[in-house]
């Protein structure tokens, strides 16, 4: 039997929806305008940057951007061409390749996550209370521990 979700629930499930989808369209709005780039590519550039070497397994990557292996290889293709990105064989494995972070790559990150954070600030951040801000980083990682087991 369907356990349909009662008013406040539907209310709250489309102001999730409605608020992810204006955020996520806001935030790649601007880095396309400034950077020249989608906010899918900015994630893939920020976990390179934050991986060991700057590199990672594509896979791991895929995972790490929420993104299929073949949405993920489409992007990184697209970045390569940028001279951002460099793909290399895996030694130990020379089926798996890692994606790894040129510093052309590092630079473009460099300079477009200023305007990103002030964009994340202004359609977040800056809206809410300090106790806001902790009740949604309750709310998310319990939904983000839930779903990533």
């Amino acid at each position: 039997m369907t356990r349909w979700l009662d008013e406040d629930e539907q209310h709250a499930w489309r102001n999730l929806v409605a608020a992810t989808q204006l955020l996520n369209e806001a935030l790649d709005r601007q880095l396309q305008r400034d950077a020249g780039m989608p906010h899918t590519y900015y994630m893939i550039l920020v976990a390179l940057s934050e991986a060991p070497e700057r590199s990672m397994r594509m896979s791991e990557l895929a995972a790490r951007a929420q993104s299929s292996q073949s949405r993920l290889s489409h992007a990184v293709a697209r970045l390569e061409e940028r001279g951002w990105i460099r793909r290399e064989r895996c030694p130990a494995d020379r089926r798996s390749f890692f994606a790894v972070l040129t510093g052309d790559g590092y630079a473009a990150l460099a300079a477009a996550a200023p305007g990103h954070v002030e964009e994340v600030r202004r359609s977040l951040f800056d809206i809410l209370t300090p106790e806001q801000v902790r009740h949604l980083d309750e709310i998310c990682a319990t939904v983000r521990n839930t779903l990533e087991r």
